[in-house]
């Protein structure tokens, strides 16, 4: 199979849908969330790119905002469909986020890409989607990319839950047995990466980082005790991590991480 055909038979079996509704899951959303609420203005006009099934962009459209969306797999589609409200400015196409030529250059004030780069296995196809993402957005716009990571990722799944065999991992090539960095092929489906090769990949483009953020922070590693605070607790914990999660010595332990920049102007 093509790399396209191991995400779609992947999420064809998935449910995206209550991935970020759950309350650990949400944690990453919630996060999320606050920073694209730091820059949205009124009349912001907004692009999802790998919409999935549109729990971003329909939460931005029922706060009355124009969204355009983009998904790869047709059944997130069907779903993303029947989640629309009538009262919703909204538009959903099928496409793939290396080529948004259907879209003119300098058009939205947000773009979200917070999962096309979890499935692109090397820089040029990254490159390419970021590419694509900047061009699409005005100078002076704000682009969220999302990540999935090595460590937090190894910690959790492997070491913690035991979901990951480590050592067969090692055997296989997959993680390195002195550094524990990670390599990821199509069927792996996901591809995990470090801080320093997001910040390689960045540096190419003429853009300025606004945050780098720990969208979950500790919460798939706690999932089990987060899930079982009442919410007098998970307000507690939401506000430990809504003030933690830029700090530069906690960023390592989080699974997902959303780079926020700004597209400069005249480029």
């Amino acid at each position: 199979m093509n790399t396209n055909q191991y995400i779609i038979a992947f999420y064809n079996d998935y449910d995206e849908d209550s991935r970020l509704v759950k309350r650990h899951g949400s944690v990453e959303f919630l996060t999320t969330m606050r920073y694209i609420e730091k820059y949205l203005r009124p009349g912001s006009k907004i692009i999802e790119i790998g919409a999935g099934t549109g729990r971003y962009s329909h939460a931005l459209a029922r706060r009355g905002y124009a969204v355009d969306s983009v998904e790869l797999v047709e059944h997130n589609i069907e779903v993303f469909k029947k989640n629309t409200l009538p009262n919703e400015t909204i538009t959903i196409r099928q496409g793939n986020a290396l080529d948004l030529s259907a879209f003119a250059d300098n058009q939205y004030d947000i773009t979200l890409l917070l999962g096309p780069l979890y499935h692109l296995y090397n820089d040029t196809d990254k490159r390419q989607a970021l590419r694509e993402a900047i061009r699409v957005t005005k100078p002076g716009g704000v682009i969220f990319a999302a990540y999935v990571m090595s460590d937090g990722c190894l910690l959790d799944e492997g070491f913690h839950r035991g979901k990951v065999d480590v050592k067969e991992y090692i055997r296989d090539g997959l993680i390195d047995p002195e550094t524990f960095s990670t390599k990821s092929e199509p069927k792996d489906l996901f591809e995990l990466v470090r801080k320093e090769e997001i910040d390689a990949l960045m540096a190419v483009f003429p853009v300025k980082r606004l945050h780098y953020v720990a969208t979950d922070g500790c919460a798939l590693f706690l999932r089990e005790t987060i899930d079982a605070m009442d919410d007098e607790m998970f307000a507690l914990y939401l506000k430990y991590h809504f003030a933690t999660c830029e700090r530069e010595d906690l960023l390592g332990i989080s699974s997902h991480v959303v780079d926020v920049f700004e597209k400069l102007e005249g480029k």
